[in-house]
């Protein structure tokens, strides 16, 4: 009973819905998620930790970088997690989703030059 009152009491956050349906089609690092809410970075990995420790958020690390997806382990918490990201409203995540695409774009850019300037290309 305790880890099912975990997941609810997880899932009470409006951040932490927004938070999941940013992570409904691909993994994304802290630094992504903070782009696409706005927020600073203790605030995102507060609400990252307590997904990961309802089991809802798996995190992987990778050099500096962590980062986090889906935990589709659990049948019961993928159900609930695909029926919630049904119910979250295209309007709400909106300007969420166009931070993340601005962010990407912009790390991209970055990346691309760089890879250009160490390569000579």
């Amino acid at each position: 009973m305790q880890g099912l009152a975990e997941t609810f009491k997880a899932l009470s956050d409006e951040t932490r819905l927004k938070i999941l349906k940013l992570l409904e089609n691909d993994e994304l690092c802290v630094c992504d998620i903070v782009a696409a809410l706005d927020m600073v970075q203790p605030q995102v990995s507060f609400h990252l930790n307590v997904l990961k420790g309802a089991g809802l958020v798996k995190d992987k690390k990778n050099g500096k970088w962590i980062y986090y997806r889906l935990d589709g382990a659990d049948m019961f918490k993928r159900f609930l997690i695909l029926s919630i990201n049904e119910r979250v409203s295209e309007t709400s995540i909106a300007n969420c989703q166009k931070r993340l695409e601005s962010f990407l774009k912009k790390r991209g850019a970055k990346q691309a030059d760089y890879s250009r300037e160490k390569t000579g290309c």
